[in-house]
């Protein structure tokens, strides 16, 4: 199964200048539990943000460059490709960023998206969803505290 992890804004943002415009502590360690052993597939400018693959996951970076190489990384060349070489798996997640998301959209059953209670400028968005595709079978709240930048809703979305 194909599933999407996002963190977003009011305001779709998912990014700006290659770096995520906020500070969610608390988040990243739900989505650490949440893809541990999993395979994430990720763009090669969202890699080089990150700047590592993650420990305890699989890392499928997707590049149109033939020549890139990343050391403890599968590199594929389509998003197609990138789900192929984790079929064996039973939950592989699409980590970003906005490109490939779009391309993931239509083959994606899941989305575990934490919508982040503000509006800020960025460059890099997340695509609108169809609320007719989509079905909200869980969603929760989280305060902002002295490790988190904002109130935060985290939902999970099914495809209908």
């Amino acid at each position: 199964m194909l599933s999407i992890v996002v963190a977003l804004t009011e305001n779709n943002v998912i990014g700006t200048g290659n770096k995520l415009p906020w500070r969610m502590s608390d988040d990243l360690k739900r989505v650490k539990a949440l893809t541990m052993g999993h395979h994430l597939i990720m763009g090669r400018k969202t890699f080089e943000s990150i700047g590592r693959p993650l420990p305890g996951r699989t890392t499928v970076i997707i590049t149109r460059s033939k020549d890139f190489v990343a050391e403890g990384c599968m590199v594929v060349n389509s998003l197609e490709e990138a789900i192929r070489v984790s079929e064996n798996d039973n939950e592989a997640f699409v980590f970003g960023g906005g490109e490939i998301f779009k391309q993931a959209l239509a083959f994606t059953h899941r989305i575990y998206l934490t919508k982040i209670h503000t509006v800020i400028d960025g460059d890099t968005f997340f695509p609108e969803l169809d609320p007719n595709e989509w079905l909200e079978v869980s969603n929760e709240f989280f305060p902002k505290n002295e490790k988190n930048d904002f109130d935060c809703t985290v939902l999970v979305l099914e495809r209908k």
